[in-house]
């Protein structure tokens, strides 16, 4: 079996003007090195492929860069970006996602977490919505888990976990 790769790259853009004060603390707490594992499924009714990360993270001021890689069990690289715009704790921006294709991001920040709204470009089992989560957990670990509704029970499925620890 070949080897699945999944190249990650979020980008954090926070103005300096409109951001809170409150924002640029929180962002410099995801920097760093991370590696980690989780799963991915590419439709809610698919079974997860596992996965094994790595990341690097840098903060300046009020934004942050993510750059990194997952390998799985397919022959398969595809590169992910993001860009939210902060103003207090409500952000918003795009996500450029495998398919190249841009989608909406709108959310606010929650404790801990960046809890965001994704627009997709297009239909992404059964309709345009779905959920990002950012989450960090105490100052060594995060989580970046993507929820959507499965079209033919309605419920909500977790399509993608990362779950990452700092080195």
């Amino acid at each position: 079996m070949g080897s699945f790769r999944l190249a990650l790259c979020v980008l954090v853009v926070c103005t300096a003007g409109g951001a809170s004060a409150s924002e640029a603390p929180f962002l410099k707490s995801l920097a760093g090195s991370w590696t980690g594992a989780g799963m991915m499924k590419r439709t809610t009714a698919s079974s997860p492929i596992d996965l094994s990360c790595s990341f690097q993270s840098k903060a300046n001021g009020e934004a942050l860069s993510m750059n990194g890689k997952c390998t799985g069990l397919l022959v398969v690289s595809r590169d992910v970006s993001a860009q939210l715009t902060a103003t207090g704790g409500n952000y918003a921006g795009r996500y450029i996602g495998p398919s190249g294709r841009v989608s909406a991001l709108k959310g606010a920040r929650r404790g801990d977490a960046i809890e965001l709204a994704v627009t997709w470009s297009r239909v992404v089992n059964g309709d345009r919505a779905a959920t990002m989560t950012i989450r960090r957990s105490g100052a060594n670990e995060l989580r970046i888990r993507t929820v959507d509704k499965d079209p033919a029970s309605g419920r909500q499925v977790v399509t993608s976990e990362i779950n990452l620890r700092r080195n």
